[in-house]
């Protein structure tokens, strides 16, 4: 099974601030357990909301909103996708990152297992196209600045309601022009948070805190790693997503937050970063699925 590892951000994450080399180099540290142990499958660090934006559908209107967003204590600063036997695996990894202070939430990815088969779904469909992004992983293009698309959860898919049919089929569609467009690296659904687990540091003493989580607005409902050549780019491709999103979500709309991703030429000389080079770790994307709606 596979899991995301989201690392809540903090003020002065929010304000600029990089981890230190001391910090990288215990995250390496823990990184090449990951990798030595077959759990690791990626990770990627977040630049400030202030760099990124928000778009919201409602009521046939698209609003499009720049950051930075005041919510610090529920912004993602950053995450790592690894696999897990079971859930109490992933949250024991969780414990195990070198934090002493801050929060991790835990959630299960959404598998294309997980969708039953539906008797109108159409052969060489929406599963078909998830097991070829998965099997032959889009490139990364020069020039191109990545970004991830972060969709909000609402009330029905924290109940666990999965897409129908003409959804997957919609947004599968939708992230298939993303491919052949050069614009959609990757992606992945979060299950619900109940199924998820917070772990919070304090003095590198972790507690855990089982879901599921209040704040529902707040919360991922899914991803997408994205690369553009533009910032007017990002934006246009994001309005499309809220579009195709809306008309399956809770009272027609749709929240998506778009943020651009560190890259190895954000950070200046480092004996840590030239560890995770040397894993061919650190800036990858993971594996793609179009169940990120």
């Amino acid at each position: 099974m596979r899991y995301m590892l989201m690392i809540k951000a903090t003020k002065d994450y929010e304000a600029g601030a990089l981890p230190d080399e001391a910090t990288l180099m215990e995250m390496a540290k823990y990184t090449e357990e990951l990798v030595a142990a077959g759990a690791w499958l990626g990770a990627e660090r977040l630049q400030p909301s202030s760099a990124g934006l928000r778009a919201h559908y409602a009521n046939g209107k698209i609003t499009v909103t720049d950051g930075p967003f005041p919510e610090t204590k529920e912004l993602i600063a950053g995450y790592c996708l690894i696999q897990a036997q079971s859930r109490e695996e992933a949250i024991a990894w969780a414990k195990r990152i070198p934090f002493q202070a801050g929060e991790i939430e835990v959630r299960p990815l959404f598998e294309v297992t997980d969708f039953p088969v539906d008797p109108s779904e159409q052969a060489e469909g929406w599963r078909e196209s998830e097991e070829h992004f998965r099997a032959v992983p889009p490139p990364r293009t020069p020039g191109t600045v990545r970004y991830i698309g972060l969709v909000k959860a609402d009330k029905h898919t924290e109940a666990g309601a999965l897409p129908d049919e003409k959804a997957l089929a919609a947004m599968g569609a939708f992230m298939e022009e993303g491919v052949k467009s050069g614009v959609f690296l990757s992606g992945d659904g979060l299950k619900p948070s109940s199924m998820g687990a917070r772990v919070r540091f304090s003095g590198r003493q972790p507690t855990v805190t089982d879901g599921p989580f209040p704040e529902t607005k707040e919360l991922v409902g899914g991803y997408a790693i994205l690369q553009f050549t533009s910032r007017a780019q990002a934006i246009e491709w994001t309005r499309r997503f809220v579009e195709v999103d809306a008309p399956f979500r809770l009272n027609g709309e749709s929240t998506c937050e778009l943020r651009p991703l560190f890259d190895y030429e954000n950070f200046g000389p480092s004996e840590a970063l030239e560890r995770f080079r040397n894993l061919g770790k650190g800036t990858r994307p993971s594996t793609s699925s179009t169940s990120s709606s």
